[in-house]
This record gives C-alpha cells, structure tokens and sequence, in this order.
C-alpha cells in the first residue's frame, strides 16, 4: 500500500474518532440534562406531594369539652361550726363533697357563684345577714375542681370594700379564676377569659344589688351592677375579641325562694341573647328555676346555639326551707368545629343532689351534700343505711327537680319545648 493512500486512511479515522468523541461528549451533556431534567420534575411533584399532605394534615379536629356548673355556694354559721375542728383550732369542708368529688374529676371546667365573703378571721367569722366564711373554703372548692367563681351577688359587700379585697386575695391564693368584683379600676376593665382545650370561653358576671349596702364613693368598679348599658357594652367588646368562642354570663338576679323566673328574668334574658350571650346561668333564688336551650337566628341569617338555667339553687348553705336543698351538677358538653369554629351546645344533663343535714351529736360532720340517684340505687338494692324516711324525702327531692328541669337536653332531642326558636333581627 503507498504512503498516500495510508495517509488518507489514517486521517479518516482521525476525524471518524473525532466525531465519535464530539457525539459522546456532547450526549453526555445532553444525557445529563435529561437526567437533571428528570430529577427536578421528581422533586418538584415529591415536593407538591408533601405539601398537599401537610395541607390535609393541618385540617383542625373538633373540639369538645364537658362544662360543670353548680349553684350558690353559702355558708351559714351551721355550716362553719360543724367543719370546726376544737383540737386544732381549725375548719375543714373537704367532708361535705366526698360523695359528689368523682363528677368533677372528669371536667373540662367547673364553675360555681360564692355567695359568701372570705375577709379575714380577724373580722370574725358570721352568717346571715352579713356573711363571713373561713378562708379554708376556698382551698377546699380548688380540691373540688372549682376553677371559676361569680363573686357579684347581693352579699359581695357584706363586709365592706376590704371583704372584696380578701376574698379575692384568697381565691388569688389558691388559684380559682374569679370575675364580678374588683380590687381597681384596671382590673374590672380586663375580661376572665380560659382556654379550655382550645375552646376560648369569657366570663361575666353581674349582680341586680348589694342588699342596701352602699357601694364605696370612688370604688363604683368594685362590683358589677346589672345595667344594660353595661352589659351591651360588655358583650360588644367580647365579640369584637379574636381569642373568644363563648360568651358565658353568670347573673344573680330574679326573686328568692321562686321556682319560675320573673318576666324580667326573661326579658333581661333575651336583651342578652339578642347581644351575644352564648351561655346563662342564673343565682339567687335559692331554689332550681328552669332551663332551656335556644336556636338563636342572628342577623346574617346564620343560627347557633343558646342555653339558660335561671336558677342553679343553692350548691352548700345552711338552709332549709322547701326547695332550698335540692340543687344539680349542671354538666354541657360543647363542640368547636375544627373547620368552621361554630360552637353547638350538644348535651346539657344533671347529677341531682341535696344538701342534707344529718343533725348527729355535737362535734361529728353533720353536712354532706349527697348523690340523689346514687343513695336511691342503693336503698332499692339493699343497703337501707339511709333510712326510710332519708329515703322518702329523696325520692321528693328527685321528682321536684325533674318536674323543675325536665329531661336532658341532646342537640337532636325532639322534644320541642325545650328547644326555642329565637329570632333575633
């Protein structure tokens, strides 16, 4: 073969690996781009995958809490001598509760009205007209489960202005929420509101008067007065608030020893529906007065649930006229829509209790508040402990607050009295 021609060949083969190496080079590149390609788009859909889970994820669940509210909480020297303890020079009410501490245990939050002031063993202990009660019960309501109290009523001035100043610095003490009366002006402008798992609740509190004791010159916060104006202005401000869900108004109102509510009653009643009371509990009769739930209509034509009791009765007190010892463990439940944040009222039951007195010899615990139903079952079981006639005075009891409180509410009870339509435009 001749030079030349093995020239041309080796130049031939010269470019053939040229343009290989150029094809390879460059697929490579284009491979790789391909592949980078490939790689981001898997990404990006592995990333809006994650995303949408987060989304879905993130959706809140609803919320349900179990409410308890009990009636007045009074203390008459009956009640204080019998949780007198000589050998130690002290008093303890812890007793009066055992047998109705399990219905707190599993609450969300228990709420209660102290019809009584805490000021002091200094200024001596006392019962009607002007009560005075051991500071100890405070302590001994927070062992119950006690987490709010109405301090507003007719005998939140019995000792005067430093009666307010102690009992809250005692209920301060032990931790119980309160709201109604007030040390300063600062603070009866700043609401009780709790967030109870989620659910933001507000308090207030008001009382029609303070038995003809003048309110302190200067000191007109002190206490909450039922007023209108106040009230609207009351509820205004909650609603304009982000944090709440509920409005809960406690109110000492009506007539004592009534088991039906005035036509004022009602009628302050639907003043505050109509406003944005979510929940009312009344006090001050002394006796249960009824209940009920409403479908409120408010005016973008939305609707949501109301509920009333205008009485609770009396919780503990030394009384025993008719009527005044039977009282109930309120017990709501209450859901939050985890998407929507309406608040619907599902259940509303009661334990029935009494107040019974037990009149043993002098120095043992008389007072204990006693499970109506419970001492009942047992009785009709075999264990006749209580006595015929405790057993028969019981059975009175349960049928009058039945007959006053009727039936558990559900939220598709169809029972049509129970649940009124309230239209509020």
């Amino acid at each position: 073969m001749g030079k030349k021609k093995r020239k041309k060949i080796i130049k031939r083969r010269a470019l053939l690996l040229i343009l290989i190496a150029i094809v390879i080079i460059f697929g490579i590149a284009e491979l790789q781009k391909l592949f980078k390609n490939i790689i981001e788009k898997n990404g990006q859909v592995a990333t809006q995958n994650t995303q949408n889970e987060t989304e879905e994820e993130v959706v809140p669940e609803d919320i349900t809490i179990n409410m308890s509210v009990i009636g007045d909480i009074m203390c008459h020297n009956t009640n204080y001598e019998d949780a007198y303890n000589s050998d130690t020079d002290s008093y303890d009410f812890s007793y009066v509760f055992q047998d109705i501490s399990k219905y707190f245990e599993g609450d969300d939050i228990t709420i209660g009205n102290l019809e009584t002031t805490l000021a002091g063993k200094e200024i001596g202990y006392s019962s009607y007209p002007t009560f005075n009660t051991p500071e100890i019960l405070a302590t001994n309501l927070k062992d119950l489960g006690v987490d709010v109290l109405a301090t507003a009523n007719n005998h939140s001035l019995d000792k005067g202005y430093v009666g307010i100043e102690n009992t809250i610095a005692e209920l301060d003490k032990v931790g119980i929420a309160h709201t109604g009366t007030y040390t300063s002006q600062e603070s009866s402008e700043q609401y009780l509101v709790k967030d109870v798992n989620g659910i933001n609740i507000a308090f207030l509190d008001y009382t029609y008067g303070t038995n003809g004791i003048a309110i302190p010159s200067g000191r007109e916060y002190c206490i909450n007065l039922i007023d209108k104006d106040k009230i609207k202005s009351d509820l205004d401000n909650l609603k304009a608030m982000e944090n709440v869900d509920i409005i809960c108004v406690m109110i000492h109102w009506g007539t004592e020893y009534r088991l039906t509510p005035t036509d004022e009653q009602e009628e302050l009643a639907n003043f505050m529906f109509e406003n944005g009371a979510d929940i009312i509990l009344g006090g001050h009769s002394h006796c249960l007065e009824p209940m009920e739930k409403r479908t409120i209509t408010l005016e973008d034509g939305t609707t949501k649930d109301g509920f009333i009791i205008y009485s609770l009765g009396n919780f503990m007190s030394g009384q025993n006229k008719a009527y005044t010892r039977q009282s109930v463990i309120l017990q709501l439940q209450i859901t939050k829509d985890g998407e929507t944040g309406k608040i619907t009222i599902d259940k509303v039951d009661y334990v029935p209790i009494y107040m019974y007195n037990y009149s043993s010899p002098k120095g043992a615990h008389n007072f204990k508040i006693l499970d109506i139903e419970s001492e009942i079952s047992k009785y009709e079981s075999g264990d006749t402990s209580i006595g015929s006639s405790l057993y028969s005075t019981l059975k009175t009891e349960l049928g009058q607050i039945q007959e006053i409180l009727g039936p558990e509410i559900e939220s598709n009870n169809s029972n049509d009295e129970l649940v009124q339509e309230e239209n509020l435009q």
